[in-house]
């Protein structure tokens, strides 16, 4: 399917295709026990999850060695496509489901990624953890919730001068709903980065971490869906 990378100017080398090729297999066998995607055409996959997973890496991963936790990975996206274009990082995969980390810890082992981590556990809990709270220079997340709830879940994971990454859709909107949250959080909306994928309209937030999160934040007890900051 290299045609479709090409198709997208997305550089890949030999390896990095067998990869997403080997993804690609075990998400369709898993897919059918663990109703990970309803996306099964393999053009649309590659499409709609790889592509959309990395065309824009480059707009927020500017340095080597960097750290990401990914939370609410569900198949593994945007977080396995990334790793796989950037095996420099050290990845931690955040899931509240049992059974996609059991998938997300076969695709990490099946296709051989190294300094990756399958985390069982909600975005609300494990963000009080001293040992994960704002130790990331990365947080990435896609389709989990609107965006002021996300950045609760996701910016205390941020170390201070790093980037939370949503990707969403035609988010305008959102982004400006987000506006009070990011700044209660510690953060400053940096840059959207609006592209077109397949006729559908994408956006890439980007929100720098200027100042530390207050420890009362994530609410928890569901507080952050019903009651939006």
């Amino acid at each position: 399917m290299r045609e479709i990378f090409n198709e997208f100017s997305v550089k890949v080398s030999d390896l990095q295709a067998e990869l997403f090729e080997k993804y690609f297999n075990l998400l369709i066998e898993y897919n059918q026990k663990f109703n990970i995607t309803a996306i099964t055409d393999k053009k649309e996959v590659y499409v709609k999850h790889f592509i959309d997973s990395i065309l824009v890496v480059d707009k927020f991963i500017t340095k080597e060695n960097l750290s990401m936790i990914d939370v609410g990975s569900g198949g593994g996206f945007p977080a396995i496509p990334v790793k796989i274009m950037r095996d420099d990082l050290s990845l931690t995969l955040l899931e509240a489901t049992g059974k996609k980390c059991e998938f997300l810890k076969t695709v990490v082992k099946k296709l051989g990624l190294k300094n990756v981590t399958v985390i069982n556990d909600r975005a609300e809990t494990l963000a009080k953890n001293e040992n994960y709270r704002e130790k990331f220079d990365i947080c990435s997340a896609r389709a989990v919730a609107r965006l002021n709830t996300l950045c609760e879940y996701c910016m205390p994971f941020v170390k201070v001068d790093g980037n939370f990454i949503a990707y969403k859709g035609d988010a305008e909107e959102e982004v400006t709903e987000a506006l009070n949250a990011v700044k209660i959080l510690g953060g400053k909306v940096e840059e959207t980065y609006l592209y077109e994928l397949d006729g559908a309209k994408r956006t890439l937030v980007k929100i720098k971490k200027t100042k530390n999160t207050d420890k009362k934040y994530p609410r928890g007890n569901g507080k952050e869906r019903k009651n939006p900051l």
